[in-house]
């Protein structure tokens, strides 16, 4: 993964607890269930199951994965955008690069 100056810069600076820190049992506990998801899908291939249901569940699975990008972005904005913008603006520049940059590559699904 290619970073740039403004996104290196910025993770350098993360010396604080994440964003997702007061979610942090959330998330694990849906990336735990997609995980045992993912492994029933190679369970459906394995078992020679009908292509439709394992594209169903491999769509399934993606939008779940999709769900805790979600929340992980809005824990990201909610916490260190929102404190960067309060407390350094020049940080909070950075932030904001650093979160444009994010969803421009999660745009390109």
């Amino acid at each position: 993964m290619t970073t740039t100056p403004a996104t290196r810069h910025t993770r350098e600076r993360h010396t604080e607890a994440p964003g997702y820190t007061s979610h942090k049992a959330d998330h694990l506990a849906r990336l735990n269930k997609i995980e045992g998801q993912i492994r029933g899908i190679s369970r459906m291939v394995t078992d020679d199951r009908y292509c439709i249901d394992v594209l169903t569940q491999i769509s399934a699975a993606g939008r779940a994965l999709q769900e805790v990008a979600v929340g992980l972005l809005d824990d990201h904005v909610r916490g260190c955008v929102t404190d960067a913008a309060r407390t350094d603006p020049a940080h909070a520049e950075e932030e904001f690069a650093e979160l444009n940059d994010t969803l421009r590559r999660a745009l390109r699904l």
